[in-house]
């Protein structure tokens, strides 16, 4: 943890220098926002028009840049710690924007935008699927950020992934978090009678 403590460092300040808009995101991100620590990599988030800059910004410092057959994102390591850059979610490219509600937070000594509680968590279950659905790994984490998360947004962010919903179903079956709000009646269309038709004879 210690080492990837050191890489997530390393990489941030590069890209801070390199004044490039980027995120922390996924477990780390989390963990900058009270959850628990992670042990497998770190992870940032960039738009993919400036994914060239930042792998040359990267690689100026020394930085082992490697390219996975997946071409959403690279990797950097840092001796043995690994620090994925991510660029594209699925078939959407990720855009500056994405970064609008990002917090500068504190990590490790090193101030650094991380990504909302909201959008961590919505991405966080949005991963979930058959191969990958241990909510005894995702349950902690809700608990540990769930006062700074919008679960209605992540509910509908998540709607089309039933492994997210079926967490959440948990998480509100737990009282981890609260009932979704309540949806409000549509209105009536224009020139539609409120009372019911009579019955044709």
């Amino acid at each position: 943890m210690s080492q990837l403590r050191e890489a997530l460092k390393l990489v941030a300040v590069a890209l801070k220098e390199g004044d490039v808009p980027f995120a922390l995101a996924g477990s780390y991100g989390l963990w900058a926002r009270g959850g628990p620590e992670p042990d497998h990599d770190v992870d940032f988030v960039v738009a993919e028009e400036d994914a060239a800059h930042v792998e040359d910004l990267i690689a100026q410092r020394g930085l082992e840049v490697v390219h996975p057959p997946e071409d959403w994102l690279f990797k950097v390591y840092v001796d043995e710690a690994m620090v994925d850059i991510i660029f594209r979610v699925g078939t959407e490219p990720i855009t500056r924007a994405r970064f609008a509600d990002a917090d500068q937070v504190e990590v490790e000594s090193v101030l650094m935008p991380v990504l909302s509680a909201t959008a961590l968590m919505a991405d966080k279950l949005g991963a979930l699927e058959e191969h990958a659905c241990n909510f005894t790994v995702v349950l902690p984490v809700a608990r540990a950020v769930r006062e700074q998360v919008d679960w209605d947004e992540v509910a509908v962010a998540t709607s089309r992934n039933p492994f997210a919903q079926a967490f959440l179903r948990l998480l509100r079956d737990l009282d981890v978090v609260p009932p979704p709000a309540p949806r409000e009646p549509a209105a009536p269309s224009h020139g539609a009678s409120l009372s019911p038709r009579p019955a044709r004879r």
